[in-house]
């Protein structure tokens, strides 16, 4: 599922200039009057990138970026468009989880492209996730004694050590090694440490 750009701006003009921009790259983009408006009709979206002004009454950005992390964590980036005196403001909002800012009048082309990078960043994440799914589904078919293989191979001991720690031979390590390569789906050690890693979050 492609995920979807948020704009929040009581600007009319400008948050219609963001849409129109926005979805001329074909970005499937939402406009909100204010940050209540947005979080009073909060989308039921998977996966999003949020743009919102730094002023605008009531709820500010600051205001947007604080309780969107409270409801989604970190998990949509948030992109905010400043005025040239509220740059201290927007880069103390960057050390708040804020991706990047953005300087009023923007460059359309430097939005787009950082759209862009959040937009890939959100498909990394998803891409990780399913490979997370796909890697414990497999895990969970391996035997206890696989396991115990699978894990030594990961923390990067040899054959030989992993048969003198399970007291078996160094021939059975390797027909165990075999069979998890096959059960991980793992056409390298080098993958199946990268399972191991992402199943750890490491």
């Amino acid at each position: 599922m492609d995920a979807s750009v948020f704009v929040i701006d009581d600007d009319g003009a400008v948050r219609d200039s963001l849409l129109a921009l926005l979805r001329a790259q074909g970005v499937t983009a939402r406009g909100f009057t204010s940050g209540s408006d947005f979080f009073e009709r909060l989308p039921q979206a998977e996966s999003a990138c949020v743009i919102t002004d730094v002023r605008m009454p009531g709820m500010d950005g600051s205001d947007v970026v604080r309780r969107l992390a409270e409801l989604k964590g970190h998990a949509w980036p948030v992109i905010v468009i400043t005025g040239h005196a509220e740059v201290p403001l927007a880069v103390q909002m960057m050390k708040a989880g804020v991706v990047d800012f953005i300087e009023k009048p923007f460059d359309p082309h430097r939005l787009i492209e950082t759209v862009q990078g959040c937009l890939g960043l959100l498909a990394g994440r998803r891409n990780e996730a399913e490979a997370r799914k796909a890697a414990s589904e497999r895990l969970d078919q391996l035997t206890p004694r696989e396991r115990q293989v699978f894990d030594a191979l990961v923390e990067g001991r040899s054959n030989k050590e992993i048969a003198l720690g399970l007291e078996i031979s160094p021939r059975t390590v390797e027909i165990f090694r075999a069979k998890v390569m096959t059960k991980m789906k793992a056409n390298s050690l080098s993958s199946l440490v990268r399972m191991g890693l992402l199943l750890s979050g490491g």
